[in-house]
């Protein structure tokens, strides 16, 4: 596949689910049951196979040993810093909640792959995939729980002690399972039929239809316009502040240029929509998701990409 084909299946993945889903609520047989029930359809069925076929043959070596725990950092760092800013920013709960999802969870994956491959080819695509599957690991095992948290505090009981076990594997955690099987089936050396090749593909693109119709419903500009001017801070945290500190804790244990320069414009992704599956999810500030999904994705193809593209591939 070409970078041409690549970036229409880019643009056709990202934006016609987001103008199918908004253009749903002119419509009154679907309500917010349907959608919710299909974003634990994703959730419950997409995310679990996805994470059992795609790290059943990611490559356990020498040379990735740092990429796993970097890629976790991408998250947790700007994730630490928005944690520490929401308690200030905001007092409802829920928007604390949605702050920190917002800089915790990044388009690794449909932003991320595509930018990496227009300027390290297929050297950087590769290390976006395993960046992407430790994402992942980040979501379920880490932003999940944490949102739980935020839902429980806003419900007012802050006091209630909160199983770990009881966050860690519940339903919405199944993917955790996928990732487990799939990394023992590796370590072993089971080899995957390649009857599943083109599975996960498949899998993938039915993941961003089911994940990206939803969030296109949510969408309430009279609502979210409140927030844009007010996720400049955001911006700082997810495009200078957090890829700065990446990308000097990277350079410390990997001198590979391509490694250095893909984790980089990782580290400078904008707000996934997971940011805004996961506040529907637990009930945080699906606007304050949303305009911040909005705001840095606008920021980062019209200004951030294009600064790093030069830099980078000049």
């Amino acid at each position: 596949m070409d970078i041409k084909m690549k970036l229409l299946v880019f643009a056709v993945d990202l934006i016609c689910p987001l103008i199918l889903g908004y253009a749903c609520k002119y419509q009154k047989r679907l309500g917010d049951t349907f959608f919710n029930k299909m974003i634990l359809n994703n959730i419950l069925v997409v995310c679990p196979i996805v994470s059992f076929l795609s790290f059943w043959v990611m490559p356990i070596t020498r040379e990735f040993l740092w990429l796993p725990l970097i890629s976790i950092a991408l998250g947790l760092i700007p994730g630490a810093m928005a944690y520490w800013l929401a308690g200030y920013k905001y007092k409802d709960f829920r928007e604390q909640g949605a702050y920190v999802m917002a800089a915790s969870l990044s388009n690794l994956g449909t932003i991320g792959g595509i930018c990496v491959f227009l300027i390290y080819g297929e050297s950087g695509y590769a290390y976006q995939q395993i960046a992407t599957l430790f994402q992942y690991v980040l979501m379920f095992m880490f932003c999940y729980p944490l949102a739980r948290v935020y839902e429980t505090k806003a419900q007012g009981r802050s006091g209630q002690k909160v199983s770990i076990l009881s966050m860690l594997f519940s339903k919405k955690q199944l993917a955790v399972l996928g990732i487990i099987l799939g990394g023992v089936l590796q370590y072993a050396g089971v080899p995957r039929p390649e009857a599943f090749n083109g599975v996960t593909q498949i899998f993938i693109h039915l993941g961003a239809w089911t994940g990206l119709i939803p969030v296109g419903y949510s969408v309430e500009f009279s609502k979210i316009k409140k927030y844009w001017t007010s996720l400049f801070d955001l911006s700082f945290i997810k495009f200078i502040a957090a890829p700065a500190v990446v990308y000097g804790l990277s350079h410390l244990v990997i001198k590979t240029p391509d490694m250095l320069g893909s984790l980089l414009i990782l580290s400078a992704t904008p707000t996934a929509v997971n940011a805004v599956v996961t506040a529907r999810l637990y009930n945080l500030s699906i606007d304050l998701s949303v305009a911040a999904f909005i705001v840095t994705t606008i920021l980062f193809l019209f200004i951030v990409y294009p600064a790093l593209f030069f830099v980078l591939a000049g």
